[in-house]
């Protein structure tokens, strides 16, 4: 009789292991997503801070940095558990919204933008890829929570 309930025992704490892991459904830390995401924040910030000089003179630049943002949310796409950061790497590249591609959008439209909102655009879209950064270190709830609120704005 002891080696069934030994059996039972074991059987119902590798169940109970198995469902707490499997409900967690976040992707581990990935060293490339952060990597590249800190490489698209620098080359951000830079391209940035030229944007109170004529966008035609930072075509390519935006370009490139265009071609990396689509590349990085490609590989964030297909990651298995990761709808979080996808979705940010989406807020970040949607040109409606008030980020990343949305400030190079404004700044083609314009033509060139005043110091001012240059820098207070910088502000906002630096804080968002600070907490994507975290969030990719951190993985934990109040991370996760205040990117799901950045998301859903």
């Amino acid at each position: 009789m002891k080696p069934i309930k030994i059996t039972i025992t074991s059987l119902l704490i590798s169940s109970f292991l198995f469902f707490s892991c499997n409900s967690l459904k976040t992707a581990v830390y990935d060293q490339y997503s952060y990597q590249k995401t800190v490489e698209i924040k620098v080359e951000a910030s830079n391209l940035i801070d030229k944007a109170t000089t004529p966008y035609e003179d930072n075509l390519q630049e935006v370009g490139e940095l265009g071609l990396e943002i689509q590349k990085i949310i490609e590989y964030e796409k297909n990651k298995p558990n990761n709808e979080i950061t996808y979705a940010m790497w989406q807020v970040l590249a949607d040109k409606d919204k008030n980020l990343l591609v949305g400030f190079f959008k404004r700044w083609k439209e314009k033509g060139q933008l005043n110091s001012f909102f240059v820098e207070e655009a910088k502000v906002q879209i630096m804080q968002a890829m600070d907490l994507l950064l975290e969030y990719e270190i951190k993985k934990d709830k109040e991370t996760e929570d205040k990117l799901l609120q950045l998301i859903t704005q």
